[in-house]
């Protein structure tokens, strides 16, 4: 089924900070086709925003750029996304931790209802996920569907991903996503506002790229747009 203008792609991706096969990773990518793209273990150190911006180039996607800090969560998207206002916010850590945040962007397709994405990547300590996942949540609330979207470290019984799982709906394929080579976790998904109808797309990635691309497997999910009630805020 081809994809119309109501369709919007929202696919995730840990990218390993680009460590891997970086042309594998645009093979990759390229292939899926996202309107829009959240990532996390995008590079993150300072000064770094040049190599975010060349990989948005490469894959023809659009980075809203802004300051990250040293987080290593954002968004790209297609031309024909409108982005009506992006942001990156922190959430807490411990000190000496590594930064933690997330990446949130109103987007629209021309015609269309606003939507509210955000690309996140939850901690290594377990005690700290469910609060991440509450502060995401009540940061995305409001008058338009939400979107979230990433590595959440845990797995779909995990405390975090539930409290997501009981505010959004879970519409990540039910398979693992951990490692690439040999996936035998998920812990990467998408989840939605309960009234978005999706449907998962018909991809045909080469393994080969997959494996070599990251060490984790992208997810992707197609969403079908209410039409617009007019001019967003």
């Amino acid at each position: 089924m081809s994809r119309t203008s109501a369709i919007l792609r929202v696919a995730t991706y840990n990218v390993r900070a680009l460590k891997d096969d970086r042309d594998a990773l645009i093979r990759v990518v390229r292939s899926i086709d996202p309107d829009v793209l959240c990532l996390q273990e995008a590079p993150r150190h300072p000064f770094s925003g040049h190599r975010v911006a060349a990989l948005a180039t490469d894959l023809g996607l659009t980075w809203s750029g802004g300051h990250r800090g040293r987080m290593s969560t954002t968004l790209l998207t297609g031309l024909r996304v409108d982005v009506l206002s992006s942001a990156h916010r922190n959430l807490p850590v411990r000190r000496f931790d590594e930064p933690r945040g997330y990446a949130v962007a109103t987007v629209r397709l021309p015609g269309q209802a606003a939507l509210r994405v955000a690309s996140v990547h939850l901690s290594l300590r377990a005690e700290e996920r469910p609060l991440h996942a509450r502060g995401v949540l009540d940061a995305v609330a409001g008058d338009v569907p939400v979107v979230v979207a990433g590595d959440l470290n845990e797995t779909d019984d995990g405390p975090a991903w539930s409290a997501l799982a009981t505010a959004l709906r879970d519409v990540g394929p039910r398979t693992p996503t951990v490692s690439a080579s040999e996936p035998v976790r998920r812990i990467d998904t998408i989840l939605v506002s309960v009234g978005l109808l999706t449907r998962d797309p018909e991809l045909a990635l080469d393994e080969r790229d997959l494996a070599a691309a990251s060490d984790h497997l992208p997810v992707v999910v197609d969403i079908l747009l209410p039409a617009s009630d007019g001019p967003a805020e």
